[in-house]
């Protein structure tokens, strides 16, 4: 049987966070309308569909945000990877929003965070290699 926090631990300690290039935003797109070049992630919920945008897509009051991505192969079985990112960042009060793509976490944070957050991010994974 697998130890879940060594796995854990693993995890963190394989982290790469980088921040991507490029602002996006969290916003309603109607169904009908063709999604703009760029586009991140989607997901439909009963309210409508969520689409994240290049900022320049976005409407003029949207959230800017950066992803960073945290580089590791987290297994889709794995557990508490996400749960040390966000401790970590809502500790400093950063916001996260969070897609998980088959291959890597992505969290999104507001862009005037993302270097605080990177950097919190980063210090995580050293103390999880010590």
């Amino acid at each position: 049987m697998n130890d879940p926090v060594f796995e854990t631990k693993a995890m963190i300690a394989g982290m790469r966070p980088a921040i991507q290039p490029g602002e996006f935003a969290f916003v309603i797109w109607p169904k009908d309308k063709v999604w703009p070049k760029g586009t991140r992630a989607s997901i439909v919920e009963a309210e409508g569909l969520s689409l994240v945008v290049p900022i320049d897509a976005a409407p003029s009051d949207a959230l800017a945000m950066r992803c960073i991505t945290l580089q590791v192969h987290s297994s889709l079985e794995g557990v508490g990877l996400m749960a040390a990112v966000s401790d970590t960042l809502a500790k400093s009060g950063i916001p996260a929003n969070v897609i998980a793509g088959y291959h890597h976490d992505h969290v999104f944070v507001p862009t005037h965070q993302a270097q605080t957050a990177l950097d919190l991010l980063m210090t995580l994974q050293q103390s999880a290699t010590e």
